[in-house]
């Protein structure tokens, strides 16, 4: 049963770079703890204080072994500091979610090629 952690930030929008840095950040810490990192997400369009953050596990046992290796690890230290000195997050909340395996990556059937000729 694979799930995801999917982690709603709410963020300071003026401090967006520097979220953006904090994303970036566990894009390289997450893998090597064990997490499967689907993506960090921000601000495009609309509502501009609400970031997401996407990590997938085989299990809950495999999420609980990632938060073993996070917890001990000095990049992951390093970038909760970052984000605590400088305060751009002002909230998050963890949900746990299990994809509906008949829906999950679906690739359309049929795929319909259009040509364009110039």
């Amino acid at each position: 049963m694979k799930i995801t952690c999917f982690i709603e930030y709410h963020i300071d929008p003026f401090k967006l770079e520097l979220f953006q840095q904090y994303a970036e950040n566990w894009g390289k810490i997450i893998p090597q703890c064990g997490g499967d990192l689907l993506g960090y997400f921000i601000p495009h369009e609309g509502t501009n204080n609400i970031a997401f953050g996407l990590i997938s596990f085989n299990s809950l046992a495999d999420y609980e072994r990632y938060r073993a290796k996070l917890r001990q690890s000095e990049l992951g230290a390093a970038n909760f500091q970052f984000a605590k000195t400088n305060k751009f997050i002002i909230a998050e909340k963890r949900t746990f979610l299990q994809a509906v395996a008949s829906t999950y990556k679906q690739e359309p059937e049929g795929e319909q090629h259009v040509s364009c000729n110039i």
